[in-house]
């Protein structure tokens, strides 16, 4: 089976050989609700579009609204969201049930018009039944992945009352090796919180590695300091979130964090 449709796809998120990729996160809304910074969707999107960032990540609901838009110029590439987990309230107030389900296929994305699809692996939760079913699903999804010619992104984390710190390179080591076994073209991640342990990290891993955002950071400048990292790290890209749409100046935000991932930064960039 050739694999040529899944190689143009990935290249489409994450540029050619030497490029690392700026991410947009948008997918919040279907699991927190309505957050600052995700009110008017299709304004933002048109504002993301206009930094040139590299892709969107969307439910799938939001990419028939990216469609509409006819945006002018610019597209970025469009990763697919295509699950839904309980892991975040259950971590909040430890008393749900883990759960997570699929809400759509890699077809129905493909469809959409999305260059990769994108789902969550969660370990070190403590709950064997809810992992196992974790394990499952990616591996099915993969097969699936394969078979239309899609690339799979896991976003692999550590979670749960076994994990004092997700992003101990111990738990990356695991999660990011787990997922990459199963199938994964790419992996969206936590930092480790230096780059001479995410460059182990990445090293490590046999398929390209994207930083996540996570929660927002006290400042801007704090943000930019984790897109140095990954940077230093050698790592693909980031995929960041909150920390974009809820940026001071977002799109001064963009365009620093576009010219640290280029190798360009200026002075004025680390002020």
């Amino acid at each position: 089976m050739s694999d040529c449709g899944k190689k143009i796809r990935l290249s489409r998120v994450l540029g050619g050989g030497g490029h690392r990729a700026l991410v947009v996160a948008f997918d919040h809304a279907l699991v927190l609700g309505p957050i600052p910074g995700t009110e008017d969707s299709l304004a933002q999107m048109r504002r993301f579009a206009e930094a040139k960032v590299d892709a969107l990540l969307l439910n799938l609901g939001l990419i028939r609204q990216f469609a509409d838009a006819r945006l002018p110029g610019y597209l970025p590439s469009v990763i697919a969201r295509i699950d839904w987990t309980s892991v975040w309230s259950a971590v909040g107030d430890g008393e749900c049930d883990l759960r997570s389900c699929l809400l759509a296929r890699p077809e129905h994305a493909l469809r959409h018009g999305a260059d990769a699809v994108l789902t969550y692996m969660v370990v070190g939760t403590g709950d064997a039944d809810f992992e196992s079913k974790e394990i499952a699903r990616t591996a099915e999804v993969a097969r699936e992945c394969e078979q239309i010619g899609i690339p799979l992104i896991v976003e692999s984390l550590a979670r749960g009352k076994n994990v004092a710190t997700p992003g101990d390179p111990k738990w990356l080591h695991r999660h990011i090796r787990m997922a990459a076994e199963l199938g994964a073209d790419a992996i969206k991640t936590d930092y480790s919180g230096d780059p001479e342990s995410m460059r182990a990290v990445v090293d490590g891993c046999p398929i390209p590695i994207l930083v996540l955002g996570g929660s927002r950071q006290a400042s801007d400048a704090d943000a930019l300091e984790v897109v140095r990292g990954a940077v230093d790290a050698g790592a693909a890209g980031v995929f960041f979130g909150r920390n974009v749409f809820q940026a001071s100046n977002m799109q001064s935000f963009l365009q620093q964090a576009r010219a640290v991932l280029d190798g360009v930064e200026v002075s004025q960039s680390r002020r």
